[in-house]
């Protein structure tokens, strides 16, 4: 954690460390959001206020602070205290395919993830706040996340179809993105939720029934047009298809996360995600030996693509069993200790 913290420069972290002499590449939103999380998860397991303080807080404090002055592409707080990006050529989320100068998957705006993201952020750092005992930092984050959950169900609530948006982008004449893809599941998922239990619940069914297989989530739907089952052909076609389609095993995590909060957490739930769990058994010695692949093709019988050993799949898929009481715990550290 102290080493990613000193990379954060003008409140970003790096979307790729590059090798030696080389600049690190900061053309990402969610990285940077998604380190307010590790962090809650690293109080989680620990309850280290101490080291968070002393080594932690200050940096997430200065990444709170650039976005809502403004940072690298646009990205920036809007007066609706929800987080924009204004440079349409850069990809800037984890749907990140881009062939010469074109961005496949343009989600130049208010992308779904990265206000759930922002608003886990906010809270975590209330939280945080309020326990090293800064009460007046806790009050801005409260105020600020307060006004995105507000802000975020009047824009991105689709009434007609159930669900979340995938993008809202006011600065141009462009509709909302009411493509059905997976990112709305992330603002059931993570801890702090802008959500009703009811829209949460409405979202996790929308995404059960459209991208849900047991390799993980879709990204897109069938019924869309742009819809593209099987990952495969020359580097060209498959950029062009990577987030078009193919499941994405990572985010089964949050999908887990996401079906146990909406759902009674009892033996029934947890024997349904077993059930869903099994087949991976069979996938550990069908293409990495005791690995989960990156990508499925989205169409049955689901081939495994991608690179054959990924690990942020058998990280989310790990992380969500452990959390959710499908596999046992780790015992709780003492503290945690900085090497700097």
């Amino acid at each position: 954690m102290c080493e990613f913290a000193q990379h954060v420069d003008r409140g970003m972290l790096p979307n790729r460390f590059p090798d030696a002499g080389e600049a690190p590449e900061y053309n990402t939103i969610d990285a940077t959001l998604w380190y307010f999380e590790a962090v809650r998860s690293l109080l989680q397991y620990t309850a280290d206020y101490p080291f968070v303080r002393a080594h932690l807080y200050p940096v997430l404090a200065d990444i709170i602070e650039w976005h809502v002055r403004g940072t690298r592409y646009g990205i920036k707080m809007d007066e609706d205290a929800l987080i924009a990006s204004s440079d349409p050529n850069i990809q800037l989320t984890w749907m990140d395919a881009k062939i010469d100068n074109w961005v496949v998957t343009p989600r130049n705006g208010k992308a779904v993830e990265i206000q759930a993201l922002w608003y886990n952020a906010l809270r975590t750092m209330e939280d945080i706040a309020a326990k090293i005992g800064i009460p007046a930092d806790a009050q801005k984050y409260s105020t600020l996340a307060a006004l995105a959950q507000r802000s975020f169900n009047e824009l991105f609530w689709n009434e007609e179809a159930s669900c979340l948006c995938d993008v809202v982008d006011q600065r141009s004449e462009c509709k909302p993105d009411r493509a059905m893809r997976p990112n709305q599941i992330l603002a059931v998922s993570l801890t702090h939720s802008m959500l009703s239990k009811g829209r949460a619940k409405a979202v996790v069914d929308a995404v059960e029934r459209d991208l849900f297989t047991p390799y993980g989530l879709r990204s897109l739907s069938p019924a869309d047009s742009r819809y593209r089952g099987h990952y495969k052909g020359d580097s060209v076609a498959r950029d062009s298809s990577y987030h078009q389609g193919p499941v994405w095993a990572w985010l089964l995590g949050p999908f887990i996360d996401a079906y146990f909060k909406v759902n009674d957490n009892g033996k029934k739930v947890q024997d349904q995600v077993r059930e869903w769990l099994h087949i991976f058994s069979g996938h550990l010695t069908e293409a990495g030996l005791g690995h989960v692949s990156e990508i499925f093709d989205g169409d049955s019988p689901h081939h495994p693509r991608g690179c054959f050993a990924q690990a942020w799949s058998v990280a989310e898929i790990l992380r969500a069993v452990v959390a959710n009481g499908v596999a046992r715990k780790p015992r709780k550290a003492k503290k945690a200790v900085a090497v700097v």
